[in-house]
């Protein structure tokens, strides 16, 4: 008995050090999306990215090292539509505002979760995860700080991210039981992939004038890449799929309530990796505001578990 405990520890242990590295990877990566929106826009940033990563998950499927078909494909891509908008607010987002200010508001996804969950499928809820939640919204507001400057809207941006988010991790739970999780990720960069196509169409042939550099991120159709713009997507596309089969590993070896805690420590990461990368500062308020998202992350997965 003392050795199955002592390998079932072991393996959380594992899959937290793999968790963290994942969110090490990702925080470092996402950083590089500023500069990518000087040259390209978003949409044909996540239509190139798609490509990459799909003709990467087919390779791996030829040589017989993922399974790419899934049980109910109309479930995945369902599934892979919703994260992949999520991604889109996410991504957009980083052109205009501080990574960790971004991450904050994807982070408010287990806050979502509690609302949708105890509104529409009738899940208890409980006095100790409402309070978590009032405690994650409160560090959401410190993050963001939407009234630093009078009522930014645009700020309250990134928590659009964190309810598409939600949704898709939702449907995940409800409808993809079974599924491999390389499907999964196939249908999510399809997804992305065709709203790239969509949006890189529309911006070429809607005549409207496009912002110098990052502020036309969004509006910017599509464009021969520089060698950074290239070099930084491939980086990037690449990046992103070794981190997230990392996680994907992490949570095959651990409790999926345990492992998630750990997803939180992007937020650190990816503000600590702009610090070292561009000398952004990182306010005290900030590292406050994180520790309160982080904490009421942690008592919602905890206590989600037990109920």
């Amino acid at each position: 008995m003392r050795a199955k405990n002592d390998m079932s520890g072991n393996r959380t242990l594992v899959a937290a050090a793999t968790i963290c590295l994942a969110m090490f990877l990702l925080g470092f990566f996402d950083n590089f999306v500023a500069l990518i929106a000087r040259d390209l826009g978003l949409w044909q940033f996540h239509l190139m990215r798609a490509i990459m990563a799909v003709g990467l998950l087919v390779l791996l499927s030829m040589a017989g090292q993922a399974r790419l078909r899934p049980i109910r494909r109309w479930a995945v891509m369902v599934r892979g539509g919703f994260a992949a908008i999520a991604m889109l607010i996410y991504f957009g987002c980083l052109a205009f505002l501080p990574i960790g200010q971004v991450a904050a508001g994807l982070f408010t996804a287990p806050i979502w979760v509690l609302l949708i969950g105890a509104l529409f499928f009738g899940h208890p809820v409980g006095v100790t995860r409402i309070g978590a939640a009032v405690v994650g919204f409160a560090g959401v507001l410190i993050v963001l700080d939407p009234f630093v400057n009078g009522l930014d809207p645009v700020a309250f941006v990134p928590v659009a991210a964190g309810f598409f988010y939600a949704i898709g991790g939702i449907a995940t739970r409800q409808w993809c039981e079974g599924e491999s999780a390389l499907s999964m990720l196939l249908y999510f960069f399809l997804a992305l992939g065709l709203f790239g196509l969509i949006g890189s169409v529309v911006m070429l042939v809607w005549a409207h004038e496009v912002p110098i550099g990052a502020e036309g991120f969004i509006m910017r159709g599509m464009v021969w890449p520089t060698p950074m713009g290239w070099g930084l997507t491939v980086m990037q596309a690449v990046g992103s799929l070794v981190a997230v089969g990392l996680i994907f590993k992490g949570y095959q070896m651990g409790d999926a309530a345990q492992v998630a805690i750990y997803e939180y420590l992007l937020l650190p990461f990816a503000a600590g990796w702009s610090f070292v990368l561009f000398g952004d500062p990182i306010p005290a308020s900030a590292v406050l505001g994180m520790a309160l998202i982080i904490v009421s992350g942690a008592i919602i997965s905890l206590r989600s578990r037990t109920v």
